[in-house]
């Protein structure tokens, strides 16, 4: 996997528009298990803030619920 690097401009556009990746806004996930509905990993999209990161992983099969 490639990850992308955050930056202040990422920053500000995720917030302006209101930007969701990460497994807890995806369709697939299953919050009472923290799992992945389609069995990948999910350790590199939960709870990820992007104040706090200089890379992010985002997912392939990530679908907004």
């Amino acid at each position: 996997m490639t990850a992308s690097r955050v930056d202040a401009q990422l920053r500000s556009e995720a917030e302006r528009f209101e930007l969701r990746f990460g497994c807890e806004s995806c369709a697939h996930f299953a919050p009472e298990t923290r799992a992945c509905g389609n069995g990948y990993p999910t350790a590199p999209h939960v709870g990820v803030q992007l104040s706090r990161v200089e890379s992010l992983l985002f997912c392939k099969e990530f679908e907004l619920s």
